[in-house]
């Protein structure tokens, strides 16, 4: 619970004020207090709700536990460098499987397809699936894939503000041209592969991020290359993540404060002082990472004195949000794997609906978490929409696929962007912050430092973007600009 006002005026007379205040326990607030903790940083984490993890965090859903948000566990290497910078070891706090099968892939007039850990493996399947010049195509795909991200992750990835002029300063205009950062993703899957199935398939990394392919740029193509180094299973659900990042952060004495939202930043001749909690405990500090949407801070709802920390997203901006469904239903007629797409017969016209509400024709992501519990995926606009005749349309394809759920009549978590939006407040429902439409947005998402001195940004809203891993580095990019401010001010 939160501190009360007696023990915070015990804690100023003592002067024990922490240095830092985290505002969020999601991946990257988190993050951010591992980092800072480790280098002898005094933290504090103030987190609206019950535990940690921020989309992160498990629903009980008759009496089992789900994971409601991110399913996909990649780019392993950024929490086994992060727990290697606090002397842990990640693999000793983590449980997690590497699967063999990255995913399955199914339409209603084809037969499945899996692609593999093992990248062989795979071109032997796309070979089956769509011939041997198909094979060839995919082969060149992921050389390609495989070039823009070891382009990026150095320039890009792990920079704490990057810019179209430093990568070309990095790479040369040689390199920004193999890259193709001014192309769609559709445009190079078109330069790929003949098969429209395969365009299909990659194009939905765009979804990743919320975006669509036809708009998004092509150098989203990488993340075929991180799924080829490596997808987890983590053994107990993905808040065994939250719970194992939250145990470093308490070993090196980071605060954690639950059910204690921040209702006010405030500022004093210009630069962080304090932040107000819910109860109207006011907690001293001088610097703070905000792990909320970016947007939340723009909108003021922090209040006026922080506003100017970051800009305001307009709807045409905002990246898609979905419709879920968290349930235990039994299955039959196709196998599953721990991660399922089916795909829409007309892709083209499924992103043209998602501008006004769901499809009617969706592609529908599934992830079996086992002892038939799944989490049911489509993609909707940030918008408050109705639910009603989707869930058919959901069913409708499944079925056509192969698929027949034995739906329940009780114990269904259903959410709907309107929902997103109450739970992660002036996200306006907007999954991912900004959509990634565009070679120029992917410089325009909000970067760890801000313009208020003290004030400091992390979460999959802002650089570099969405997603489990893309979370924890903006914590890290956060903590290191603190960390070289502070020492700058020294």
């Amino acid at each position: 619970m939160c501190q009360d006002k007696l023990t915070h005026q015990n804690e100023i007379g003592n002067g024990l004020l922490m240095t830092t205040v985290i505002i969020g326990a999601g991946t990257g607030g988190l993050a951010a207090a591992i980092a800072l903790a480790a280098r002898g940083e005094r933290v504090k984490v103030l987190e609206k709700q019950d535990g940690p993890g921020g989309k992160l965090r498990p629903e009980i859903i008759g009496g089992q536990m789900f994971d409601t948000g991110p399913t996909v566990f990649t780019m392993r290497w950024v929490f086994e460098e992060l727990f290697a910078s606090a002397g842990a070891d990640f693999a000793a706090a983590v449980d997690a499987k590497p699967l063999e099968t990255l995913a399955r892939h199914a339409w209603s007039k084809a037969r499945s397809f899996d692609l593999f850990a093992d990248q062989r493996k795979s071109e032997d399947a796309v070979g089956t699936f769509a011939g041997a010049e198909a094979a060839l195509q995919f082969r060149g795909f992921m050389a390609e894939a495989r070039l823009v991200y070891e382009a990026l992750e150095k320039p890009f990835l792990r920079a704490q503000r990057p810019s179209m002029l430093g990568l070309a300063s990095g790479m040369g205009l040689s390199g920004i041209t193999r890259i193709s950062p001014f192309e769609s993703l559709w445009k190079a899957l078109q330069r790929h592969f003949t098969d429209p199935r395969l365009r299909q398939l990659f194009g939905r990394y765009a979804t990743y991020c919320g975006s669509s392919p036809f708009e998004a740029p092509s150098t989203l193509m990488l993340i075929a290359h991180v799924e080829a180094m490596g997808v987890w299973r983590l053994v107990g659900g993905m808040a065994t993540l939250a719970a194992a990042l939250e145990a470093l952060a308490k070993q090196l004495g980071v605060e954690f404060f639950y059910d204690c939202s921040v209702e006010k930043i405030l500022l004093q001749s210009g630069r962080v002082e304090a932040v107000v909690d819910r109860f109207g405990s006011r907690h001293e500090c001088n610097t703070i990472v905000c792990n909320a949407d970016a947007n939340a801070v723009a909108t003021k709802l922090f209040g006026a004195d922080a506003a100017p920390g970051s800009t305001a997203l307009s709807s045409a901006e905002n990246s898609l949000s979905a419709i879920t469904w968290c349930l235990q239903a039994k299955s039959s007629g196709f196998e599953l794997s721990h991660h399922t797409v089916f795909f829409s017969d007309d892709y083209i016209r499924e992103f043209e609906e998602l501008k006004f509400g769901p499809s009617r024709d969706p592609t529908v992501y599934i992830c079996d978490q086992g002892n038939d519990r799944k989490l049911l995926l489509v993609n909707a606009p940030a918008q408050n929409i109705s639910s009603r005749g989707y869930e058919n349309h959901m069913l409708a394809k499944l079925a056509a696929c192969g698929l027949q759920l034995h739906w329940p009549t009780e114990h269904i978590l259903l959410r709907k962007p309107q929902d997103f939006a109450k739970l992660y407040p002036a996200s306006n429902g907007a999954l991912y912050g900004r959509a990634s439409h565009g070679w120029q947005t992917t410089f325009k998402r909000p970067q760890a430092r801000t313009k208020v001195p003290g004030l400091y940004l992390a979460g999959g809203s802002v650089h570099p973007g969405p997603g489990v891993p893309m979370a924890a580095l903006s914590g890290l990019r956060a903590a290191e600009a603190l960390l070289q401010d502070r020492a700058s001010t020294r």
